[in-house]
């Protein structure tokens, strides 16, 4: 079962397309060499500056981590919009002290070269690309947060507070620990600090709320079932009482959770270099009807849908395959995967160790229209960034009825008009603002990014929690 019919023509809350200085076209391409012209000597002097730290970088490796954050000047003033929010001065062995022991940080790989440039990661060949890992959203929240033009440090200001734990460094850390008190000391700790701070119990946490680089699941460990590594974070009495944030909530008892995007590659710096992207992305040629980058999994729920789209891509000329494990190094190279996400009008996201994927971000970055699998992959997770009616942007097939049909994917893929094709293509370009991470040194990039939209979204949730005549 899949759904398609004619997109709604409501608007997007999103960064507009065009401007009245500035018209973004493949017949208007002067007014983009003559932006870029007037901004040239900024540009030469940012890369200059970023050249003589990648030269630091590499010529002195023990100054690699970034332990503290950059404070920049504001250039703007909070618009109310978005909420004024304080956060929390933690000791620091509940965020940037993990850093210390970064080799550490996860029992697969060295995190070391991915928490640099508060966990955006090591620069790509482009400006205001990294190589930017799935699981560090946290580091990069609370960055982006301290520099916020709508960052107070008067707590009787803030309608929002922040409690900057990277929980998911820390829980990623301790997978392997067989003690669960262990395990679990540094989650309790945290809640143990909160419970002595005064403006944590004026309202019993309810207009706190913090974010997770990982998915819920690693913070819900429970009694019964199978133990994977997680800690009882999430299940304590006094965190269900505050806001959480992660990039994959937990259907069915997170109701206190929300969905943020997985971060992905892009973090600009200005909101012409957004404009710029989107009409880059508007312009790609797209030879191949659809494309599928994972690779496939062990235990028969997972392996079944992925062995079934590897099969029906890998048979198809109109898809193109790129099948990761085995090696294959095109997986893990950003702008090698962007590239086959470019030239695709559909991109296949098949739930992966868990129902989301941070490819699904990456589809939208590169202006891919997404085909989900189950409704679990995006429609219940990221209702503040992506629009309820669904078949706007994306393409929806019961994971059940895949394998009926030989080439059953490539039948309903063809059964989408070229005109509607384009119209949800445009819905999909116009969210890459919303799912973006601007860079963490900038206080005001001119456009509504992942962050602005969680604060927005918590300032809701507090004012009917609490009532806008307690606020």
């Amino acid at each position: 079962m899949f759904f398609r019919k004619s997109s709604p023509t409501q608007p997007l809350k999103s960064l507009p397309y065009t401007t009245k200085s500035q018209t973004l076209s493949k017949t208007k391409e002067t007014n983009i060499i003559n932006t870029n012209r007037s901004i040239k000597f900024t540009l030469f002097t940012s890369l200059f500056i970023a050249s003589w730290f990648l030269f630091l970088h590499f010529h002195h490796p023990t100054t690699t981590i970034t332990t503290t954050i950059t404070t920049v000047k504001a250039t703007a003033t909070c618009d109310g919009s978005t909420p004024p929010f304080y956060i929390y001065n933690l000791p620091e062995r509940f965020n940037v002290g993990l850093l210390k022991n970064c080799e550490k940080l996860n029992i697969y790989m060295n995190m070391c070269p991915r928490v640099i440039n508060n966990g955006l990661g090591q620069p790509l060949s482009k400006p205001s690309w990294y190589a930017t890992h799935q699981f560090l959203a946290e580091m990069i929240f609370h960055a982006r947060l301290e520099n916020h033009v709508c960052r107070t440090r008067d707590p009787t200001r803030a309608i929002l507070f922040f409690v900057p734990f990277y929980g998911g460094l820390y829980a990623s850390s301790v997978f392997r620990e067989p003690n669960y008190t262990l395990r679990d000391s540094l989650a309790v700790d945290l809640i143990d600090h909160l419970q002595s701070q005064r403006w944590f119990n004026r309202y019993n946490g309810k207009d706190h709320f913090i974010s997770l680089g990982r998915t819920a699941w690693d913070f819900m460990r429970s009694s019964s079932g199978s133990d994977f590594g997680a800690n009882i974070l999430l299940n304590m009495p006094l965190v269900k009482n505050m806001s959480v944030l992660t990039v994959e909530r937990q259907p069915w008892d997170g109701e206190n959770q929300y969905g943020i995007p997985y971060p992905s590659y892009f973090h600009p710096k200005t909101k012409n270099e957004m404009l710029m992207w989107q009409n880059k992305v508007r312009q790609s040629d797209r030879p191949f009807l659809f494309s599928f980058i994972g690779g496939k999994r062990k235990g028969l729920g997972k392996a079944k849908i992925r062995d079934e789209l590897v099969k029906q891509c890998g048979e198809s000329t109109r898809c193109e395959l790129v099948e990761c494990g085995g090696g294959n190094s095109k997986c893990h190279k950003p702008m090698e995967v962007l590239g086959v996400m470019m030239e695709s009008n559909f991109c296949l996201q098949a739930p992966g160790d868990s129902f989301t994927r941070r490819s699904t971000f990456d589809s939208i970055l590169a202006g891919c229209i997404p085909v989900f699998f189950s409704i679990h992959t995006a429609y219940t997770q990221y209702d503040w960034y992506l629009p309820k009616e669904k078949n706007m942007y994306s393409v929806y097939i019961e994971e059940g009825g895949v394998g009926k049909k030989k080439n059953m994917i490539e039948e309903v893929l063809m059964g989408i008009s070229s005109e509607e094709v384009e119209k949800m293509r445009e819905v999909v370009i116009s969210l890459i603002p919303r799912i973006s991470y601007v860079h963490p040194n900038v206080s005001d990039v001119g456009f509504s990014d992942a962050v602005d939209v969680a604060l927005q979204g918590l300032s809701r949730l507090v004012r009917e929690n609490i009532g806008k005549a307690e606020i």
